[in-house]
């Protein structure tokens, strides 16, 4: 693993610069700055995402007959990081890096021919419907029927923690297909239309007082068996794959940077006992240094999960180790920004995280997203699958193995 920038390297560093420095609207910037969690404004998301298709970046890790870009991982992680310090907004991963990769692999050369051009440019929203009211982490207990009938499939249950459900049109979903005696052979994956009679989409508003989030109810939802990924019953295999990239495919150590520049900032004017600024504590400092020492180790584990992809095609247990470092890691820094912001904590300011919005904060602007993105990421170590099971996936698939 070889992390020196070559020429060709930073002349790509210097092409996304220039590409960013023109694409980037105001409102853009705004929404990246404002962001409190994986997702940012949806509007200015969007807006992103297609200007990165136009100029044929939208999906760095496709392969290039699909749309990607053959960028090496160097490539990508320069990629990653001139998005977060243009505060470029985030755009949803749950088409292109999750759902893409399962249809390039499991799907009809007629599915890839349709679907795959149509999240590139955000024709298409996907919402990913996984987790129900009974069954989260357990997911292989899910309950929602698809009861084949002729050509069809018919849908009764409901999906819960669906994030972007108010602004998807579609989503693909795990379904029970088959009572069996090993509940994860008889689950199917289905490509579903949000606009079918008998879907009601209900918003739940998050302790942030936003809604990211939604319970979706189905009622005698017919969908045709042509939107099945892959085989009948084979929907545990594909949902497998797919959380290995759910996992592992997000980039922490991008973020994390981020949030560390922004205390750094919120310390430079923030005062500990004594009057003193927070960035001249000794032991404040201490504190921060472990957090980056930690963020660094992230980093460099995240260019071995990169390296892994290409060379063996699958994350392993790297991005199972990686969720976890990097939510939990997240986690303390939101703690440490909280400390920083004070009393400016109390007053509800949610109007000041609307890109539009260019009027007066109470207190620093630096730091307007720190509540509403602890409160959001208390989250960051369940979804996914939580930081419990992750530890088990990581002792069956590494201790176990080395016979610990």
């Amino acid at each position: 693993m070889n992390l020196e920038l070559t020429t060709e390297d930073v002349a790509f560093r210097k092409e996304v610069q220039a590409f960013l420095t023109s694409a980037l609207t105001p409102h853009m910037r705004r929404a990246g700055l404002r962001t409190t969690s994986i997702f940012s404004e949806f509007e200015a998301s969007m807006s992103f995402q297609r200007a990165l298709h136009d100029r044929g970046w939208a999906a760095p890790e496709w392969p290039l007959e699909y749309g990607g870009t053959d960028w090496s991982q160097m490539q990508k992680a320069i990629f990653q990081e001139e998005c977060q310090r243009a505060n470029s907004p985030a755009t949803s991963s749950i088409g292109i890096q999750m759902l893409g990769p399962m249809i390039i692999r499991y799907g009809t050369t007629e599915q890839k021919r349709v679907l795959l051009p149509r999240i590139l440019s955000t024709a298409d929203v996907w919402c990913q419907g996984y987790s129900e009211p009974e069954a989260g982490s357990d997911l292989a207990s899910l309950q929602m029927k698809a009861e084949k009938v002729g050509d069809d499939y018919v849908l009764n249950g409901s999906k819960i923690w669906t994030s972007l459900a108010h602004h998807a049109n579609k989503m693909f979903c795990l379904v029970r297909t088959r009572k069996s005696e090993k509940p994860q052979a008889g689950i199917s994956f289905l490509l579903v239309d949000l606009d079918l009679p008998g879907i009601t989409v209900s918003p739940i508003v998050s302790l942030d007082g936003e809604v990211e989030q939604c319970q979706v109810f189905f009622e005698d939802v017919r969908v045709a068996s042509s939107q099945r990924l892959g085989e009948e019953n084979q929907g545990w295999e594909i949902a497998k794959y797919l959380l290995e990239y759910e996992r592992g495919g997000y980039s922490y150590y991008v973020a994390l940077d981020k949030q560390l520049n922004q205390i750094k900032t919120m310390a430079s004017s923030a005062c500990s006992e004594g009057d003193v600024p927070f960035i001249e504590d000794p032991v404040f400092t201490a504190e921060l240094a472990e957090l980056e020492i930690d963020k660094l180790a992230l980093e460099y584990t995240e260019y071995r999960l990169k390296t892994r992809l290409k060379e063996q095609g699958k994350p392993g247990a790297l991005s199972s180790m990686i969720k976890v470092t990097g939510t939990e890691l997240g986690q303390a820094l939101d703690e440490m920004a909280v400390r920083l912001r004070g009393q400016y904590l109390a007053p509800l300011q949610n109007h000041c995280l609307d890109p539009d919005f260019t009027g007066p904060c109470v207190g620093p602007v630096c730091g307007i997203n720190v509540m509403n993105r602890y409160l959001n990421n208390r989250a960051s170590t369940i979804y996914g699958g939580t930081a419990q099971i992750q530890r088990n996936i990581i002792a069956r698939m590494v201790l176990a193995r080395e016979g610990v």
